[in-house]
């Protein structure tokens, strides 16, 4: 497995996760179509569950609701 990226949604600001090596995710907010190597990468992870973790810290601080 590859490294995890979180990216912030061109559209709509929101954080979520995407995988290195993948050319477009679709937000799981809003639906907009995201090129992720374009995208602003806040931070990166060995792997999912990490990034997973990493995301839900960001998140509290930032104050999202889960």
């Amino acid at each position: 497995m590859g490294t995890t990226l979180i990216i912030e949604c061109t559209s709509c600001g929101n954080l979520f996760l995407a995988a290195d090596n993948q050319k477009t995710r679709t937000c799981p907010y809003c639906g907009t179509r995201v090129t992720v190597r374009k995208a602003k990468k806040v931070a990166s992870a060995k792997n999912a569950f990490e990034a997973s973790q990493l995301l839900r810290n960001i998140k509290n601080k930032k104050g999202f609701s889960e």
